[in-house]
């Protein structure tokens, strides 16, 4: 097996303490966070550096956020520049039949608003469920709608992009049982919030469908990127964190990567790695060097421990240990970095958008 390069020494540092902050999270208030949800969430919005940051709110962190904007460890000033995301305009509005914006779409980061369009899964009963996964929680507790439709979405995006200046949009969905695994109302969605807004870029995020050319109908629809997200690459690990989802077997991801890169092109198609869950971390870095060399951006970031999810309520699992973490985040990086590939290229999405993992201070 071939060592993956680190990053360059002088970014070790800088590469640690995001680590750091991603796992230890920051005292501060943040205005713009997210609760519950289908990923990476409990976590605040900041600028770090000038790119968004979703960082955990935790009171007792030794980081803070001092008032004149600089992240501290210990009183000790670690050369970052943080604030955080303002509160946007658009979250004061509602549609004519009273729904708060806010429970239609959210702002990540600085610029980036994202939506879950169908905010239920058939895979959530718990002996099928992703055990990282909360993605029914936000409904539960009446934060959001179960579906989105795609003039609700249209008429959020166009207020969004006209008050806060918003310039790209996530939209992911829960796996339905068809055979579209939810791709069609995707699709119905992006056209609706192209013909609004043409200027916004779009990612989509599913499953596999089971007939590839729903991938093309996502990218005629308007959208220009796209995650398929795996989460592992190891079928062990799948199969105990993932039961229901990882009946979807890996040739099929496999093929709809090498579909969505033929359709999106290279570097415009992306999956999560999920640091944390048992895997080894030379296989995941290995796994990440497959993908790289298919096309598809691996978009690292670490399990974190989050309140309903199945991994945090009943395994009672712990986050990565730091050294893992920044390990595989800078030979992941390297890999990204030799072969062309930066997150900043992408046209929209998680990895353009970057704030849920230390790549992009690590130069990927």
């Amino acid at each position: 097996m071939t060592p993956a390069t680190e990053v360059s020494t002088d970014a070790v540092p800088r590469v640690s303490t995001r680590v750091n902050i991603a796992l230890l999270g920051v005292r501060s208030d943040a205005p713009v966070r997210r609760a519950g949800g289908a990923g990476p969430s409990d976590d605040g919005h900041f600028i770090l550096d000038g790119e968004g940051a979703a960082i955990p709110l935790n009171p007792e962190s030794p980081y803070v956020v001092t008032p004149n904007g600089r992240l501290t460890h210990d009183g000790a000033d670690l050369g970052f520049d943080v604030a955080p995301v303002v509160r946007p305009r658009f979250y004061d509005l509602e549609t004519a039949d009273g729904v708060n914006y806010e429970m239609i779409a959210k702002l990540h980061g600085r610029n980036v608003l994202a939506t879950t369009v169908v905010q239920t899964c058939v895979r959530y009963d718990e002996s099928e469920r992703c055990r990282f996964c909360a993605i029914e929680a936000s409904l539960d507790a009446g934060l959001t709608v179960a579906v989105k439709t795609p003039s609700m979405l249209a008429e959020v995006a166009e207020a969004a992009v006209r008050l806060d200046g918003v310039t790209s949009m996530v939209m992911t969905t829960g796996t339905s049982n068809g055979w579209d695994r939810g791709a069609k109302h995707l699709a119905r969605c992006v056209r609706a919030v192209k013909k609004a807004v043409p200027s916004i870029e779009i990612q989509v995020q599913c499953e596999p469908p089971a007939d590839l050319q729903a991938i093309t109908d996502l990218y005629d629809a308007g959208a220009r990127s796209i995650g398929i997200h795996v989460e592992s690459m190891d079928d062990e690990v799948r199969a105990r964190w993932m039961p229901g989802k990882s009946r979807v077997s890996m040739d099929e991801y496999r093929a709809a990567w090498r579909e969505a890169v033929r359709v999106f092109g290279r570097n415009q198609v992306s999956t999560y790695l999920l640091v944390g869950m048992g895997e080894d971390p030379d296989e995941l870095v290995e796994g990440a060097r497959e993908l790289i060399e298919m096309g598809v951006y691996p978009f690292v970031v670490p399990f974190r421990p989050l309140k309903g999810t199945l991994a945090t309520d009943v395994d009672k699992v712990q986050a990565p240990h730091r050294s893992v973490l920044a390990s595989v985040t800078s030979r992941v990086a390297a890999l990204l970095s030799a072969a062309g590939m930066r997150g900043e290229d992408q046209r929209a999405g998680c990895v353009a958008c970057g704030a849920c993992s230390a790549l992009k201070t690590a130069g990927a």
